[in-house]
C-alpha cells in the first residue's frame, strides 16, 4: 500500500437568502369611518386599540402609513384582506405593498 494522503476539498457553505421584506401600506381616503379602519387593522393585523388608532391617524395626516413589515406573500395576503374588508361594506380603504428597500 502506498503512503499517498488524500486531500478533502472542504465543502462550500450554503447559505439560505434571507426572503425579501415587503411593507403593507394605508391609503388615506376621506370617506371610510376612522372607526372603521381601526377595526380592520385591529381584526387583519392583529393590533391593540391604541396602535391601531396611532396608524390611522398616522395615514389620515400624512396621507399614508407603513401598517407592518412582512415576507411577500403575508403582506399580499394581509393588504388585500384588509382592502376587502373596506369593500364588503362599501368603503374606498385601501392597502398597498412596497418592497422595502
Amino acid at each position: 500500500m502506498s503512503d499517498a494522503k488524500t486531500l478533502l476539498k472542504p465543502k462550500a457553505k450554503v447559505q439560505a437568502e434571507r426572503p425579501r421584506l415587503y411593507k403593507v401600506i394605508l391609503l388615506n381616503d376621506d370617506f371610510t369611518p376612522r372607526a372603521f379602519v381601526v377595526t380592520v387593522l385591529k381584526s387583519v393585523f392583529r393590533m391593540s386599540e391604541g396602535e391601531a388608532e396611532a396608524v390611522m391617524l398616522t395615514a389620515h395626516m400624512q396621507g399614508a402609513c407603513v401598517v407592518a413589515v412582512y415576507t411577500k406573500e403575508v403582506a399580499d395576503e394581509k393588504a388585500r384582506a384588509g382592502t376587502e374588508a373596506g369593500e364588503r361594506e362599501g368603503y374606498p380603504l385601501a392597502f398597498t405593498t412596497e418592497r422595502e428597500e
